[in-house]
């Protein structure tokens, strides 16, 4: 029984630090960006899929759950901090649902199965990043106005790039999948 117990308490800290681990590499790909208004284009989604892929849906989500947090409490982890503002007044900007959108992708991504069909894991890509811009359209929407041109953008200047991010994580899944946490 000390065994077992041992094992779940190290399980938990090696759980907990991979968590903090990819929080820090998720804030340091928000800052890899190309400015675009009023939504950034940036390596978060590439990370944030990485993350599903690598840890699973479960410690994906408790993951991109903590960096919300993180951000909510006023780190400067999200793409606009500290420059636009910080904690729950950037949160609540253009991008917030863009960033819920991140639990879902990474809910997918790490719930998906995923093997050496290049074909039906680009299509299991594309369709778990989506729910990103999905949240992130319909909240940019409600904040601006559904006069505006809401997919030209918040969705449209990011098309290309994001279907470059995602080829090349098809690209690797059978190099990164043995990596697996």
């Amino acid at each position: 029984m000390e065994l077992i117990k041992n094992l779940k308490e190290n399980t938990l800290i090696k759980n907990l630090f991979l968590a903090f681990l990819a929080t820090m590499f998720l804030a340091v790909s928000s800052k890899i960006k190309i400015p675009f208004w009023p939504v950034p284009m940036t390596m978060q989604t590439f990370v944030v899929m990485l993350i599903g892929i690598l840890f699973g849906w479960k410690l994906g989500l408790f993951t991109v759950s903590l960096y919300l947090m993180e951000g909510i409490a006023g780190l400067p982890v999200f793409a606009g901090t500290p420059e636009k503002g910080m904690g729950i007044v950037y949160f609540t900007g253009p991008t917030m649902g863009y960033l819920l959108g991140f639990l879902v992708t990474v809910y997918l991504t790490g719930f998906l199965k995923f093997d050496n069909n290049f074909l039906k894991n680009f299509v299991k890509l594309c369709f778990a990043v989506s729910f990103i811009y999905l949240f992130g359209l319909l909240w940019l929407g409600s904040l601006i106005g559904w006069n505006k041109p809401i997919f030209e953008l918040g969705a449209q200047p990011f098309l290309l790039a994001e279907l470059f991010k995602v080829l090349i994580l098809t690209i690797l899944i059978p190099k990164i999948s043995r990596f697996k946490f």
